[in-house]
């Protein structure tokens, strides 16, 4: 068995987890770069054996990248430099409707490519966008200004339930109108007052 096999591997998973963050996050698609490192590695490595190379070296070099993944997936979970530099975090690309361009370079994204994800996740106007990131994963992930939002049934419920609360008012005003109309001990009441009054 050839130890240098494991530094090899050691070295070959960290530096191609910075080269895939350094190449960007449209290539990574659905995945993260950790489950893309492992994936490719153990792609090429599951040809190895049929070019002659030993199956019990190839199977404990794909343990290696899988226990790698799980620490190196730990180590970001505990730390934050460690997420920052492997991973990397959401970067905003829209603000209060505004197209945040800096941004949009450092992603090397264009505007066109913004829109199209806007548009398939359909929004019609940027304009309508208070908050928008794009994530680790390379999705985009957006919150519509309040305007903009639609109804949710929370809402409905809470709309319905003041209207109806102010249906009930309007309704007992009127009742009372009515009763106070209605009472003839108040019109006696109120002509023995008027004759009172008068000299």
């Amino acid at each position: 068995m050839d130890y240098s096999l494991i530094w090899k591997t050691i070295v070959i998973f960290f530096a191609g987890k910075l080269i895939l963050r350094l190449g960007g996050r449209k290539s990574i698609s659905q995945m993260t770069i950790t489950q893309t490192i492992v994936m490719v590695g153990i792609g090429s490595l599951l040809i190895q054996p049929i070019a002659g190379d030993k199956i019990w070296s190839t199977l404990m070099i794909a343990f290696i990248f899988t226990m790698l993944m799980v620490f190196s997936e730990y180590l970001e979970i505990k730390f934050d430099i460690f997420e920052s530099l492997f991973s990397g975090k959401a970067v905003i690309v829209i603000e209060n409707g505004s197209i945040i361009i800096k941004n949009l370079k450092k992603l090397r994204l264009t505007v066109d490519r913004l829109e199209t994800r806007l548009r398939q996740n359909g929004v019609s106007s940027i304009k309508d966008v208070k908050t928008a990131t794009i994530e680790v994963s390379g999705q985009i992930g957006y919150e519509l200004k309040d305007d903009k939002k639609p109804l949710t049934k929370e809402d409905f419920i809470t709309i319905m339930a003041e209207l109806s609360q102010q249906n009930q008012l309007m309704a007992g005003y009127h009742k009372t109108k009515k009763n106070d109309s209605d009472n003839i001990f108040r019109e006696v009441a109120t002509k023995d007052s008027e004759g009172k009054n008068e000299p």
